[in-house]
């Protein structure tokens, strides 16, 4: 289902609705998480994006959790709304967790001082940079996805369910599955506000 790559950056958007129908296998969205993390670039080439992929009953179990810290703090009259929102996202097969490896990040702040207070935010930027060529690795296959951020109030589940390394920072979860439901058309602001070009 290759598209051309200006396609598939148009075609990439928020799919809210997603259902549990394996339309591609397993084994290859675990290339397209591989091919992301080989790809993307990190400053300074420190690699420091890391990857958790959830399929099936381990990804319902994610939501299940989220959903159980969701509840100690969303008041009761508010919860039905939140519980079908976490629903939703569970309808898909699979979630991919996105970490930063916050030892990698200290040891490039040591090893290079002059620019420690840059290395938080260059770690940040690679993983973006690394939710976004997942995200629309995903819509080339045809999936339909979103980006969460339920950290760090799951955090500590996470870490204990699935053995995270303590080093590894939570930043974002992304559920997928088969896209369901009519597209939204995307809203754009004029071009002309936000882009400038100098010759």
């Amino acid at each position: 289902m290759a598209k051309d790559f200006y396609q598939a950056v148009a075609d990439r958007y928020s799919v809210y609705q997603i259902a549990d129908k394996k339309i591609v296998s397993e084994e290859r969205i675990e290339e397209v998480v591989q091919f992301a993390i080989e790809h993307t670039p990190y400053a300074f080439n420190s690699q420091s994006g890391r990857v958790v992929v959830l399929f099936n009953q381990e990804s319902d179990k994610f939501w299940e959790l989220t959903k159980a810290e969701l509840k100690k703090i969303v008041p009761e009259n508010e919860f039905p709304a939140t519980e079908a929102r976490i629903n939703g996202f569970k309808a898909g097969y699979g979630t991919v967790l996105f970490f930063e490896d916050q030892s990698i990040v200290r040891g490039l702040q040591e090893q290079m001082p002059l620019y420690a207070d840059n290395f938080p935010i260059w770690s940040e930027q690679g993983s973006g940079m690394l939710q976004y060529v997942v995200w629309t690795a995903l819509e080339n296959e045809g999936l339909g996805a979103t980006l969460q951020h339920y950290n760090p109030l799951v955090d500590q589940a996470v870490q204990a369910e699935w053995g995270i390394p303590e080093d590894w920072l939570l930043r974002g979860q992304m559920p997928f599955g088969k896209p369901e439901g009519e597209r939204p058309a995307k809203e754009q602001q004029p071009i002309a506000d936000r882009v400038k070009v100098f010759k």
